[in-house]
């Protein structure tokens, strides 16, 4: 999975990229194809933003679903934290519905005998 950082009028924590590069790659557990992800972190210069002055949005490019999570918090990691969460949630119920529910057994399975 490739991750692309888009940043705009913020300044980074130094571990936030391993952090979040981490994070996103912890989410191949669930075989949901995603090529590339977007997380783009946004800045608001507006004081009455105050609390939630730092904006994530997270977006899944790709041969999957396309998704895509976003909040605002107080700081970069807060914000990417409350949308890697949403961005989980998503993805797991995209496994969820994927999953086979054919609960067939080799017993009811018919036989191929080969001469």
């Amino acid at each position: 999975m490739k991750i692309v950082f888009h940043i705009r009028h913020a300044d980074l924590a130094e571990d936030f990229k391993k952090i979040a590069e981490e994070k996103l790659a912890s989410m191949d557990r669930f075989s949901v194809v995603i090529d590339r992800v977007e997380v783009e972190i946004l800045h608001e210069a507006n004081p009455r933003q105050g609390k939630h002055s730092h904006k994530v949005i997270l977006t899944s490019h790709g041969s999957g679903p396309l998704m895509r999570a976003e909040s605002a918090e107080f700081n970069d990691l807060a914000a990417f934290d409350a949308a890697i969460k949403n961005f989980e949630l998503q993805i797991r119920k995209h496994h969820e519905k994927s999953k086979s529910r054919s609960r067939e057994t080799l017993r009811h399975k018919p036989v191929l005998i080969i001469d």
